[in-house]
């Protein structure tokens, strides 16, 4: 599975954006039977979960975020996307697609448990 994640950039504090991450999978499951999150990681810290969403569209998002970003998933396309309103400059990071193929009812939120990465994409929020 090769993910290809686009649509980070610059924007001003509570403005917005819209991620996406595309999936050309060459592997035995289907792309609408993993977990689809995003990570990010900030200068000088740790990569942090974000969001996920699973392969039937459950989704959990972290705290710091709740309210404020959507994942969703277009199964025929490939494609899932991270709606970002509101944003603050502390969301400033890499932003990071993932694909899991645990076989959860829900979908995991630590890095260890995806298997697949996107090469990541910058989002700057200034203040």
């Amino acid at each position: 599975v090769q993910l290809q994640a686009s649509g980070g950039g610059l924007v001003q504090a509570g403005g917005s954006l819209r991620l996406s991450c595309v999936s050309s999978s060459r592997a035995l499951r289907a792309f609408n039977s993993y977990h689809m999150s995003w990570f990010r990681q900030a200068p000088g810290k740790e990569r942090e979960f974000v969001s996920a969403i699973t392969w039937i569209g459950t989704t959990t998002y972290a705290d710091s975020v709740k309210g404020r970003f959507g994942i969703s998933r277009d199964n025929a396309q490939n494609t899932v996307f991270l709606q970002m309103t509101s944003l603050k400059p502390e969301d400033t990071a890499v932003y990071y697609c993932a694909a899991s193929g645990t076989v959860t009812a829900k979908a995991p939120t630590g890095p260890e448990s995806y298997d697949y990465w996107g090469q990541g994409t910058l989002v700057t929020v200034s203040s």
